[in-house]
């Protein structure tokens, strides 16, 4: 707010000239803002905007997802279970869909393929040499098809997943981070893969 100094502002004699109107007019304006308001929400409903993360595009009468283990081609076993595992928790808490186990009874089956794992030092001790921080690089496949038809609802060819992870200078504290690294790899991986489905993109 600026205030002109060069006035002093006039007392308020505490009278409600015109019988209340300076409240009646301010009722009349809060009435057009809540008319606005509600116009400007049915315009953006109707443009299909909507809270990020919730949308949903798919076809209404998918109602069951079963997210089976993944195909693995690399040493990594366990990103075969746990990667489905992180999927079913995220359409669990995110979505309207039910999530079950046989494939023959889904809607939807969403299957995956953990085509490439790949870790590597990025950072090294200069006391020691020794590797300081490693980062680790999954690569994977996903699609989304429906059962009755085997239409493809989503598909993701390509999608690679970056995690780093420190490791200590004292080799007596030393602790192997990777499956927690991996573990952190499978909730990113998963809320993206959600997320890409909601907004189908």
């Amino acid at each position: 707010m600026v205030l002109d100094r060069g006035r002093q502002p006039a007392p308020c004699s505490g009278k409600r000239a015109g019988g209340g109107g300076r409240f009646a007019s301010g009722r009349g304006v809060a009435v057009k803002l809540l008319r606005a308001a509600w116009l400007a929400t049915t315009l953006l409903a109707g443009c299909g905007y909507h809270v990020a993360g919730r949308a949903d595009r798919l076809p209404r009468h998918i109602q069951t997802i079963a997210v089976p283990a993944f195909a693995n081609l690399t040493t990594r076993h366990k990103l075969a279970e746990r990667l489905p595992a992180a999927i079913t928790r995220e359409l669990l808490s995110r979505t309207r869909y039910a999530v079950v186990s046989d494939p023959a009874q889904a809607d939807a089956i969403l299957q995956g393929v953990v085509v490439n794992y790949v870790s590597y030092p990025t950072v090294f001790d200069p006391a020691s040499g020794r590797a300081a921080g490693v980062q680790i690089s999954v690569t994977f496949q996903i699609t989304l098809t429906e059962r009755a038809t085997g239409a493809v609802l989503f598909a993701r060819p390509h999608l690679e997943a970056r995690e780093r992870y420190e490791i200590a200078a004292d080799q007596r504290a030393y602790f192997d981070e990777t499956d927690t690294a991996l573990e952190r790899l499978c909730r990113q991986v998963a809320r993206t893969i959600v997320s890409a489905i909601l907004e189908n993109f």
